[in-house]
């Protein structure tokens, strides 16, 4: 009677500290035995997320538990990467259906249901971290995978952001691009690097991201963003050229009187 109870302890403590999931190989180490998993499978007290990973005492995971999960399931070594690594680092949303991760081989499978599995030979101990928990790709690394999947503006405003949560540190990116020159997306992260002027300043609305990708699309100079013009912050400074530009919208300005024509009288 004593043991079940152990048992059931250990579990739960490890599946709380990795959101609600646990591999077959933790529940051996748990202490629980093959048939002991088959009979909590049928009793609805694991249920089976990927082959060789359960989630405890029901089904519904959030994003971090899907993660998790995915990153178990891939094997010793595995890490979130690409877009869902971006988003745990908090450098842009996504609403990819399949969880990326990367494991550190060349061989095997590059496709489990519900995994996009990428193989990579070259994922060196800087690459690795952990966020909340969860192995996952460095901030540069992160960016170096988002560069294959990204355009050049959605790109710049992950850098951003990755500056604005001051994940960002040129020269681990540099190193980054440094060790993997061939790398699919490398050579948009270089440009992307090359028009990033250290004291330009970040963007703080997706409205200012895009006008910063309008101006580096049109060929016109990176402005700097959010700056203190004496008593006054603009949104972009040209002051080589003294000019400045807002770009506040309907939620700044929300009023009749705010979008109505200038009147003298």
């Amino acid at each position: 009677m004593g043991r079940k109870p152990a048992i059931d302890r250990r579990i739960a403590r490890l599946a709380r500290a990795q959101y609600g999931v646990i591999s077959l190989a933790q529940l051996g180490d748990a202490g629980l035995s093959a048939r002991g998993v088959l009979k909590r499978s049928q009793t609805g007290r694991l249920h089976r997320v990927h082959r060789g990973v359960y989630a405890v005492g029901h089904s519904i995971l959030s994003a971090e538990g899907r993660w998790m999960a995915a990153v178990l399931a891939c094997g010793s070594g595995s890490v979130l990467s690409h877009r869902c690594a971006g988003a745990l680092l908090g450098l842009r949303p996504t609403a990819s259906p399949r969880v990326q991760v990367t494991v550190p081989t060349s061989n095997g499978r590059t496709h489990r249901p519900g995994i996009e599995v990428h193989r990579s030979q070259c994922l060196s101990d800087a690459d690795v971290t952990t966020e909340r928990g969860i192995p996952v790709t460095s901030p540069a690394r992160t960016l170096l995978d988002l560069a294959g999947v990204l355009d050049a503006g959605a790109l710049a405003r992950a850098v951003e952001r990755a500056e604005a949560l001051r994940l960002f540190d040129l020269r681990r990116v540099r190193a980054v691009l440094d060790a993997n020159p061939k790398r699919h997306g490398a050579s948009v992260l270089a440009r992307v690097l090359a028009q990033h002027e250290p004291d330009g300043g970040v963007t703080r609305s997706e409205l200012e991201g895009l006008f910063v990708e309008l101006c580096t699309a049109s060929g016109l100079p990176r402005p700097r963003v959010n700056r203190r013009v004496g008593p006054y912050e603009v949104d972009f400074l040209w002051p080589d050229r003294r000019l400045i530009v807002e770009t506040d919208g309907h939620a700044t300005h929300a009023t009749r009187l705010a979008f109505a024509p200038a009147t003298h009288g």
